[in-house]
């Protein structure tokens, strides 16, 4: 190998530490994005593209009132004066200005096509054209009054506004986005009539809580519209916090279509959701058979927004199917809320509703301060120019012979008439026309109304109430032109309260409802057979292993497995494994131990009581509702000790408790001898010398005892033949009646087994 040739010599190298040297470029691209490109300023809450847009048309005299210019000149100019990014990233930003769909208040008024609600692209710039709306102009109004200050644009040829003067509380009338490092922004559209409301609220009280605010802005004002159905409470908070989100649902009215059918008409959409995506996505949805309310979904939308829902039959409860959407689709969405901006344009940070309304409160007042005093500089100037003026008509032979014989009349006129250099200009640059005896008049009235003026001025700059009464009265005609009661500023955003207690049957309704056979092995193994018509004998299991329990249900049912640990387990049908095969062991969905065992399987029924009692013979009644858990670890019901395990759970049919025993006798006794509780042992049910519980079940005495005997005959036995067998809990009992089953079981517990 040859010797590596060393670098050629520019000059001496230096070396530098990576880890330092990343951490300074990283903290620089870091500050640029999060100062100059990501986050907006709280005072006129813009990003510097916006901002640069907003200066460079209003430099182009593209006024509300004025024309319309092709958006590639305005792209072009702010390109190259302001903004040094690409220029489909500048017209991207200018578009969305324009887009009534995208922004609450729109910046800019464009003609051609600018992209619609479906999420098609604005045409190319060449082909669209724009200029400033009002609100624009209100943004803009004063910036050539020394308002804000001025700094280099990139190459520091051109100055540009490091901030707009903001006649308009643009920051949360508009709402923002961005993403930048370490951080991000999102604050969505509100209404500029209560911001108004609220401001002017905020400049009576200064100390004015989030809670009081709220009672201004209840919420955001999205320009799609839609359905707030978050609670105050967490309105409020977000509003305090300057973090938090809004649920946003889509706004639905129901159409009748004759004979007693229906249809569900959507009219406005949630907040940045493109509506040919929304109709894809349900339509998706059904034909994946996810939808099984819905039957079909067409798009009449022409200029307004107009989805159309079709049920699957008119006996589908319209709430249920809408919940449904909801739920699985972007018909509903959360918008969220995460204040982050730039306080004094320098500073990130997350404000509160009050801090943010009150920077922008206390900008407008710089901005008056400085506005009345270069507006004071200016009258200082022309009354001094007038003075001069007047000095003129005084005199003015001699000063007309002045300027024809001297060479010099400038220090001339000074001297004579004690004039000051900018006064004895101005009457140098005067034209002869403006001596007209008429002239003097005209320049006294200006003379007296600029003197005054300047005498409320100085009041207003001497006193602070003068100038928040000022501020309140600009926020006041503010509201006159883009308050509430305008087309353009009326609230389209409703409030609403999401129905509550639907959660179960639409559980319900969101599974096709179809017959199933469970079936359960002894060994545990669980599977579900489409219709009810399997019978027992043509059932296979694995070697070894045989039927434990047959289940008639619906998908729609949940199942309840009782354990020997005690413990029940929730069991959605539709979610079973399928008749193929054998199944799956049940262990495999539920989190039970080793050691433990099925006892019984059947269909939960709301309402119903059952009978759960151990092998040892306790046992009690539990309602079923209280049983039903949907977590893997399931509900323990009915404690068992070590050596013990459940054996029984039957539902409560009855006055009367039947319980046999494995030593075959048999007891019956009051079903009120019995307590009703949630969890626990439970109370004795009969005494045993020797073994455990057989089999407990619950039936009315007057239609007597019946049992089921090996050959799946049902027998009956009356009360008074049971005569000898009736006493109190917690007895032993006696041998059951001639011809009793050997197995010590009464038969099937349960319907549908």
């Amino acid at each position: 190998m040859g010797k590596r040739a060393s670098p050629p010599d520019s000059g001496p190298i230096e070396p530098v530490d990576l880890k330092e040297a990343l951490e300074q470029r990283y903290l620089a691209y870091a500050l640029s994005t999060i100062m100059h490109r990501a986050l907006p300023d709280v005072r006129d809450g813009l990003k510097p593209v916006h901002r640069r847009l907003l200066y460079a048309m209003q430099q182009l005299r593209l006024g509300p009132q004025g024309e319309f210019r092709k958006c590639a000149k305005i792209v072009g100019d702010t390109m190259g004066n302001f903004h040094p990014h690409g220029n489909q990233a500048i017209y991207d930003a200018l578009a969305r200005l324009a887009q009534d769909f995208s922004v609450r208040y729109p910046l800019v008024e464009g003609q051609g096509n600018f992209g619609n609600i479906d999420g098609d692209n604005p045409a190319a710039e060449r082909y669209t054209e724009a200029r400033l709306t009002e609100v624009a102009a209100r943004l803009l109004e004063g910036i050539d009054e020394d308002t804000v200050d001025f700094r280099a644009n990139y190459d520091g040829r051109e100055q540009e506004p490091s901030v707009l003067p903001a006649n308009f509380p643009n920051l949360l009338a508009n709402g923002a986005s961005g993403i930048a490092v370490g951080m991000a922004t999102n604050i969505p559209p509100h209404n500029a009539g209560e911001l108004c409301d609220a401001a002017l609220h905020l400049i009576k009280f200064p100390k004015a809580t989030a809670d009081k605010l709220v009672d201004f802005v209840p919420g955001p004002d999205l320009p799609t519209g839609g359905v707030i159905v978050e609670p105050r409470e967490s309105i409020v908070d977000a509003y305090k916090t300057g973090r938090g989100s809004f649920r946003l649902r889509a706004k639905w009215e129901q159409e009748d279509t004759g004979r007693g059918t229906y249809q569900i008409v959507v009219t406005e959409i949630p907040y940045q959701v493109p509506k040919a995506r929304l109709v894809a996505r349900i339509a998706e949805l059904l034909q994946q058979k996810k939808l099984p309310l819905l039957a079909d979904v067409r798009d009449e939308s022409a200029e307004d927004v107009r989805l159309v829902l079709e049920p699957k039959s008119r006996s589908v409860d319209p709430t249920l199917l809408m919940e449904s959407l909801f739920k699985l689709t972007e018909l509903e969405t959360r918008v969220p809320l995460n204040m982050n901006v730039l306080s004094c344009g320098q500073i990130p940070n997350v404000l509160g509703l009050r801090q943010v309304l009150q920077e922008w409160l206390d900008h407008r007042l710089v901005v008056l301060v400085r506005r009345s005093k270069f507006r004071l500089a200016k009258i200082d100037h022309r009354l001094e120019v007038l003075a001069g003026y007047l000095i003129v008509y005084l005199n003015v032979d001699k000063v007309i012979k002045i300027i024809r014989e001297k060479d010099e009349p400038k220090p001339a006129l000074m001297k004579a008439f004690r004039l000051t250099d900018v006064q004895a200009e101005a009457i140098l640059n005067m034209r002869l026309r403006a001596l007209r005896k008429l002239e003097e008049m005209e320049i006294k009235r200006e003379h007296d109304a600029l003197t005054k003026e300047r005498k409320e001025l100085k009041s207003l700059l001497a006193s602070r109430d003068k100038q928040w009464t000022r501020i309140a009265d600009e926020i006041k005609a503010l509201k006159a032109e883009f308050g509430q009661k305008t087309e353009l500023g009326k609230r389209r955003t409703i409030f609403a309260d999401a129905p509550e207690g639907v959660e179960i049957e639409l559980a319900e309704a969101m599974i096709e409802k179809e017959p199933v056979t469970v079936v359960l092995s002894e060994k545990g193994w669980i599977r579900s057979i489409k219709g009810h018509n399997t019978e027992a004998p043509s059932l296979t299991f694995k070697e070894g292993d045989r039927l434990k329990s047959l289940v008639h249900a619906q998908t729609t049912d949940t199942l309840l497995l009782f354990a020997t640990n005690g413990r029940f387990y929730s069991l959605g049908a539709d979610k079973l494994p399928g008749g193929r095969g054998h199944g799956e062991p049940f262990r495999l969905m539920v989190d039970i131990e080793d050691a433990a065992d099925s006892v019984e399987l059947f269909v939960y029924e709301p309402g119903r009581k059952l009978l759960v009692a151990s092998l040892s013979g306790h046992g009690f009644i539990v309602p079923e509702d209280e049983v039903v858990a949907m977590t893997r670890k399931g509900k323990q019901i009915l404690n068992v000790k070590a050596g013990d395990e459940a054996a029984v759970a039957a539902p409560v049919d009855g006055d009367s408790v039947a319980v046999i025993g494995e030593n075959r006798k048999l007891l019956l006794f009051a079903l009120k001898e019995l307590p009703e509780m949630p969890r626990g042992k439970g109370v004795r049910l009969q005494r045993y010398k020797d073994g455990g519980l057989a089999d407990a079940k619950t039936f009315l005495k007057k239609d007597g005892l019946t049992y089921i005997d090996a050959a799946d005959r049902t027998f009956t036995l009356s009360s008074a033949e049971l005569r000898d067998w009736w006493g109190t809990r917690a007895q032993a009992g006696r041998l059951p009646p001639r011809g009793f089953p050997k197995s010590g079981k009464f038969g099937k517990r349960f319907n549908g087994q």
